[in-house]
């Protein structure tokens, strides 16, 4: 299963938006993964994550 989402992160330069595709068996688990790669490739905190929107793409 595919989960796409969208939203924003705090960076340097202000807020700026994302659009990701995780796969993941349960949109919890999407969140946790996006969490991880967003603050992993961006050097952002969870709590400069904002999630807009979850919706699921394909199986």
């Amino acid at each position: 299963m595919m989960f796409e989402i969208r939203g924003i992160y705090k960076d340097i330069e202000g807020w700026k938006k994302f659009r990701k595709i995780i796969p993941a068996e349960k949109e919890s688990l999407a969140i946790e993964k996006l969490y991880s790669i967003i603050g992993s490739n961006h050097k952002v905190k969870r709590n400069l994550i904002r999630i807009q929107e979850i919706k699921k793409v394909g199986e």
